[in-house]
């Protein structure tokens, strides 16, 4: 299959147009999925083609409130400014368009779904609502197994930005809940429904193990949804910066960009992956695009849903280097 789709990228490199090949190689890989292969693309208007996601520039960075924060949820979701025109099918062509599929299907999302809490979390530092500063207490039962680090570390408070940085570079699934905890569920969904997110919200907080007295998943939500959000996530704007240098740690590129070629920079893909039990999902921003690609299927499936996530992620990087 791997060949299948290197050729297909080939021909679509001479001969100028390959939306319709990329379009039956997306086909073929989602048939050979054993469950839902979601995926949706669309333009990231802050990096013309070929140029990566770079660190934010020096002082770029938003400015911490200063002030005192009080625990727990009272604070208002922050609120982002959207632009009432943004650019529609036309601007990105006919290939991107042919690399959409099942893009209003809700799956579960496993750690994709931190990105909701990330993005009320830089908005609401964008808009001195939340000192990145301001120190946070870990507590007993926010220690989570699964990925992350704070299991093995000593310490017990963490400021909001330390918390913000590890879900983001290694998907700290303690750092998450403690987060989660100081923010408050209401507030993340709140702030993505404002984003435009309807049918993507976070359900609870991470567990490890999940009983059946809990929600059935973390969180779910539509690849459409989730591309609308990295396309936004490219923007000029303090939270969109401090968002995307958050995405630019994560180390876990072994999804969509896993079979590209080294980099050495690490500012080609700036993303957010997931991972459980029949769950491979990964969210971010390559060259000029956005993409999400979304893959459920039964348990014990992953590898199946590895390898038609990466293949995915050859064509999404060749519409990107067009």
């Amino acid at each position: 299959m791997l060949r299948e789709v290197a050729a297909v990228v080939e021909a679509e490199a001479q001969a100028g147009d390959g939306s319709a090949a990329v379009g039956g190689a997306l086909e073929r890989i989602a048939a050979a999925c054993p469950g839902t292969l979601a995926v949706a693309v669309r333009p990231a208007a802050l990096a013309p083609p070929g140029v990566p996601f770079g660190p934010a520039p020096e002082g770029s960075r938003p400015p911490a409130s200063g002030g005192e924060v009080p625990e727990g949820d009272g604070q208002p979701a922050a609120r982002a400014a959207l632009p009432d025109d943004g650019p529609g099918p036309e601007a990105y062509g006919q290939a991107y368009r042919e690399l959409s599929l099942n893009e209003d299907v809700e799956l579960p999302l496993a750690s994709v779904g931190k990105l909701l809490l990330l993005a009320e979390v830089a908005m609401s530092v964008d808009g001195g609502i939340l000192d990145p500063d301001e120190p946070v207490r870990v507590h007993d039962d926010d220690y989570c197994g699964g990925s992350g680090l704070l299991l093995g570390l000593s310490a017990r408070t963490w400021t909001v930005g330390d918390l913000a940085l590890m879900t983001a570079a290694v998907s700290d699934n303690t750092a998450t809940n403690a987060l989660l905890r100081r923010i408050g569920l209401d507030r993340v969904n709140a702030a993505g429904a404002a984003l435009g997110l309807t049918r993507t919200r976070l359900l609870d907080r991470i567990r490890e193990p999940r009983g059946p007295e809990h929600p059935a998943t973390f969180a779910i939500g539509t690849a459409g949804e989730l591309a609308g959000l990295a396309a936004l996530v490219a923007g000029p704007a303090g939270w969109q910066v401090l968002m995307r240098e958050w995405m630019l740690a994560n180390t876990d590129h072994g999804l969509v960009p896993a079979l590209l070629g080294h980099d050495p920079e690490g500012g080609r893909v700036a993303c957010k992956t997931g991972t459980d039990d029949g769950i491979r999902t990964d969210v971010g921003l390559m060259g000029p695009l956005a993409y999400a690609v979304l893959a459920g299927g039964p348990p014990g499936s992953d590898q199946d849903l590895v390898r038609a996530v990466r293949l995915t992620g050859v064509l999404i990087a060749a519409a990107a280097t067009r």
